[in-house]
């Protein structure tokens, strides 16, 4: 009867890469997890769902949705069976992400410096003069090691070719790591005999990696660095992350208000007086940072905090002016960042993108909008987006009306049909579209990555939209070695 239940009732989509058959065989890396729950009936798998939630829910492990009528705070939507990965796929993963974020932080350095990718022509000068996240209030900082992404969540998809792809580059404060960690500890709870015997790679030591690279980030002169994260507040979407983070790495959770600069240093105001910050992690935007700078009105930041950044009295995590390298518009050129910089060929490969700055690009792209999806280039979380095979003709033409007028701001990809997984969904195992955010770590000794990653999950039948906020939910991703 199980057996039945997990191979008759799973229909997985035509013309879809789904990650656990392959014409209607299991994949070798799912078939030891496979053979397992196959001897689980519908009600012990119900069982299980109803402890992951009842665990998300004791943990606090939410999210904040800003645009619902009912309220803001959400439980973490988690789907109890893991997407599995071999370990060759995520080697190449690995490589392919550490090769492309060596580019982005030359790019990064570059373009706050000398602008040498500017001046010979690789990206066109008015594209980063019209993007909004171009920090120029950042230009000529040195930062520690030449290092601007410290962390990176960089997300991938799968097409109906079984490659992966780069979805987007998230360079500024990525979020999301908190959940990775925590799928892994429910997992455990829930199905502690498959996951031991499973040859699963770990990924609880990314706090660890974390903190031994802020640390690396500190003056040699300085024996005891002091490190603080910075939250723009407990009403924050990532708040909980904030707390998770601070608590897993032992450092000091901290608001703008909580801190003064003096004589160009950072402080921390405590009950025995002022202490030095030497580490500013930060979950805050840029033009929230220093109201002297930036906004005048932000009560997020510390006055004079850019002045000490400056002159290298703090180190800021991810560097400022991130916002410029992971503009939509820009991802376009990251290819041809990998082949100035480094000399090689893009090992992950992006989704073509059509720049609706250009005439004809934004002609093809109107022409032929069923086909496409277009995004805002500043958006993140799924808003700003509109798939051009789901959308009414009044709602086309009032969106078609704000892209014309101003097309820097839009570009579009072509609609990609992701990758599916099971999901145990409603009593039922149902194939559901999903993408992958590896959290990669950037310091003096390179770039790590901990195997695994997001897994975000479109729980809605047939959506291709995977974002949290937008209805999203997320698996805990094994990396495992045998196969």
């Amino acid at each position: 009867m199980a057996e039945e239940h997990f191979l008759n009732e799973y229909v997985y989509h035509e013309n879809t890469w789904d990650e656990m058959y392959d014409t209607k065989n299991i994949r070798h890396q799912y078939s030891h997890v496979f053979s397992m729950l196959k001897d689980l009936d519908v009600d012990s798998m119900s069982n299980r769902h109803r402890l992951a939630g009842e665990l998300f829910l004791n943990q606090g492990i939410t999210f904040t949705v800003y645009n619902n009528n009912e309220g803001i705070e959400r439980i973490f939507p988690f789907d109890i069976i893991p997407r599995i990965l071999t370990g060759n796929e995520w080697d190449e993963i690995e490589k392919g992400i550490a090769q492309r974020l060596k580019a982005l932080n030359s790019f990064l350095k570059d373009i706050y410096h000398e602008q040498q990718i500017l001046h010979d022509g690789i990206i066109p000068m008015e594209l980063i003069a019209s993007c909004p996240h171009y920090t120029r209030e950042a230009y000529g900082i040195r930062v520690p090691y030449d290092i601007y992404v410290h962390i990176s969540g960089i997300d991938l998809i799968r097409g109906s070719d079984g490659k992966f792809y780069v979805l987007e580059d998230n360079l500024r404060t990525p979020s999301g790591v908190s959940y990775m960690l925590e799928n892994r500890e429910v997992t455990k709870r829930i199905f502690p005999d498959i996951l031991s015997t499973s040859n699963v790679r770990s990924v609880t030591h990314y706090p660890m990696l974390l903190h031994e690279i802020l640390l690396e980030l500190t003056s040699a002169q300085v024996s005891d660095p002091y490190i603080v994260i910075l939250t723009p507040g407990i009403f924050n979407s990532a708040y909980y992350e904030h707390t998770f983070l601070a608590k897993q790495m032992g450092v000091d959770l901290v608001e703008g208000r909580d801190l003064v600069v003096d004589n160009h240093k950072v402080y921390t105001k405590t009950t025995k007086g002022l202490k030095q910050v030497h580490v500013i992690y930060r979950r805050v935007d840029d033009e929230f940072l220093d109201p002297l700078m930036f906004k005048q009105d932000s009560l997020l930041g510390v006055p004079g905090l850019l002045s000490t950044y400056r002159k290298g009295n703090v180190a800021i995590v991810n560097a400022v002016g991130n916002g410029v390298a992971d503009d939509k518009a820009v991802y376009a050129y990251v290819p041809e960042m990998i082949r100035y910089y480094l000399n090689e060929e893009p090992i992950l490969n992006n989704i073509p993108t059509y720049q609706l700055s250009d005439p004809e690009a934004l002609k093809y792209s109107i022409a032929n909008i069923e086909n496409l999806v277009i995004k805002n280039t500043n958006q993140s979380g799924g808003y700003g987006m509109i798939m051009g095979n789901n959308i009414s003709e009044r709602e086309w033409l009032k969106a078609k009306s704000e892209i014309e007028k101003n097309p820097r701001n839009y570009v579009a990809q072509p609609i990609i049909q992701l990758s599916t997984v099971p999901c145990f969904i409603n009593g039922k195992i149902q194939p559901r579209h999903v993408d992958l955010r590896p959290f990669a770590l950037y310091g003096p000794q390179g770039v790590k990555l901990v195997p695994g990653g997001l897994t975000r999950v479109a729980l809605t039948e047939g959506s291709l939209v995977v974002n949290s906020s937008q209805g999203g939910g997320s698996k805990d991703t094994w990396i495992i070695d045998n196969a």
